[in-house]
């Protein structure tokens, strides 16, 4: 059978139901429930780098006895004949579960190479932008954040779902906001420049502790710093905890002021949500924050109508599943325009 990850396998079950395949994943939770007619199962959530499953298992299955004996949190390996519904989605039949040895472990966790090498790419880019910073004060800033939090901000996700609900998804998204933005600043070259590369490295770095996964999991995690605070809030702390500390012997001779940078920072970062009721204390008020706000909505937008693709089957219309946070069921897009149009009358 297969080695699929979980989204391989919703992808595969969808298009070739039933699936056989093989799942290496993290328990995140296990619930014994009883079903209407009193028949007891166990309802288990499994993640793993792409996304999370639900399976169920039945008092008279195999998995039923390992379920009771999982906790959250062990590495699994999951086998079993997978299919997909419209009314229930992901299921399986007869599948087994058993732990998952330390060296595969070690390899689910370290990703396959096209996820490794998307990561690393995706911190290139954000190194770079910092490395063409013109202002002192903020490269020294993005370098000591950089340096003091770079491998938690490697396995962040930037969502609890939505989008890039995932480990590693904080610095995928924050890469892609990147580009968006250094592109738009040449079209608009008024902007700050500067200052937008440091408001989109710092914009959601609340999120470390909101919606980081620990060092060896992919539990979508919070600390009570995160629940009783808010990224935001966080995100606005962590600026100046960092300000704090750089060395500002020679600052007093640049322009703009010192004060006035850590002021449009900061609001950078207050204002990203772009309105009230969203959560930010303030509107956006500068061209800078504006832009911040547009380019992550933007790239969340897209990321949630490609999930839409790859995650939902559609009909004969084109049409896929409502995604809530769009307000729309997705339609296919347009294929791309070929330049030899196919002979079909061969």
């Amino acid at each position: 059978m297969p080695l699929l990850t979980i989204s391989e396998l919703k992808k595969a079950a969808r298009e070739h139901s039933p699936q056989e395949a093989v799942i290496h994943a993290q328990v995140e939770r296990i619930t014994r429930k009883d079903a209407s007619n009193g028949k007891p199962f166990q309802e288990a959530i499994f993640r793993d780098a792409t996304e999370s499953m639900t399976l169920r298992a039945w008092a008279d299955s195999a998995a039923f006895e390992s379920c009771s004996e999982a906790k959250p949190g062990e590495f699994v390996m999951i086998e079993g004949q997978f299919s997909h519904s419209a009314a229930f989605g992901l299921d399986a039949k007869n599948w087994e579960m058993s732990p998952l040895s330390d060296d595969s472990v070690d390899l689910l966790l370290e990703g396959s190479a096209d996820r490794i090498a998307l990561l690393d790419r995706s911190y290139n880019v954000i190194t770079e932008a910092v490395a063409s910073l013109c202002d002192p004060r903020l490269k020294a800033l993005c370098n000591r954040f950089l340096s003091q939090h770079g491998a938690r901000f490697r396995r962040a996700a930037a969502a609890r779902g939505n989008h890039h609900a995932r480990r590693g998804g904080l610095l995928e998204h924050t890469s892609r906001m990147m580009e968006s933005a250094l592109a738009l600043c040449t079209v608009y070259p008024e902007l700050h420049r500067d200052l937008l590369i440091a408001g989109v490295l710092f914009h959601d770095t609340g999120k470390l502790w909101e919606t980081c996964p620990p060092e060896r999991g992919f539990g979508i995690e919070s600390e009570p710093r995160g629940e009783l605070l808010g990224h935001l809030s966080i995100g606005i702390e962590l600026v100046n905890t960092l300000w704090r500390d750089l060395p500002k012997d020679e600052w007093e001779v640049l322009a703009p002021a010192s004060e006035e940078v850590r002021l449009h920072l900061l609001h950078l970062v207050a204002s990203h949500h772009g309105q009230l009721e969203f959560g930010s204390p303030v509107l956006p008020k500068t061209p800078e924050a504006a832009l911040l706000h547009f380019v992550d909505n933007i790239d969340a937008r897209m990321e949630m109508f490609l999930a839409a693709y790859a995650t939902a089957g559609a009909s004969h219309k084109g049409q896929h599943e409502w995604v809530r946070p769009l307000g729309v069921a997705p339609v296919t897009p347009l294929a791309p325009f070929l330049e030899e149009t196919p002979d079909l009358l061969l």
